[in-house]
């Protein structure tokens, strides 16, 4: 297990969309999800993580939680807490779900502003190019671009 050190998930904002506890889910997430934290990595203690993101203990609590009943993380008395050996996947679902919501919520949108089924097919053909596009001339390549196998 690797030890705990400063995460780099800040700073948070209570001006920014979602509350601060849900900010720090979604941090820690995108870190599990790129990379950032592999399994067995240790993460700060409550206080740590509060004192470092200038949160309340409760905030930084709540967050834990959720995290842990989503399978993200998990806590060991006297140990500690560590991302769990299925938070890439569990992460991974969880943007799914979320892209697919933004799909179809996209589609309803353009549906009802008259688009025809297969307009919204070439825009999202479009939008998907566009996004490659930006996304390599920013010298990215996406590693998760490919569907496991």
């Amino acid at each position: 297990m690797t030890p705990a050190s400063p995460l780099l998930i800040g700073p948070l904002s209570a001006s920014a969309p979602g509350a601060l506890y849900e900010q720090i889910v979604t941090a820690l997430k995108r870190e599990v999800s790129e990379g950032r934290l592999p399994p067995g990595t240790a993460l700060p203690s409550f206080r740590g993580l509060a004192e470092q993101l200038l949160v309340s203990v409760i905030t930084v609590k709540r967050a834990y939680e959720e995290l842990e009943r989503e399978g993200i993380i998990y806590r060991r008395q006297g140990l500690g807490t560590f991302v769990s050996d299925i938070a890439t996947d569990r992460s991974r679902e969880v943007k799914l779900a979320r892209a697919r919501a933004l799909f179809a919520e996209g589609a309803q949108e353009a549906a009802e502003a008259g688009l025809a089924p297969r307009d919204v097919a070439r825009l999202a053909q479009s939008v998907l190019k566009d996004h490659a596009e930006t996304h390599l001339a920013s010298g990215g390549a996406s590693k998760h671009g490919r569907k496991r196998a």
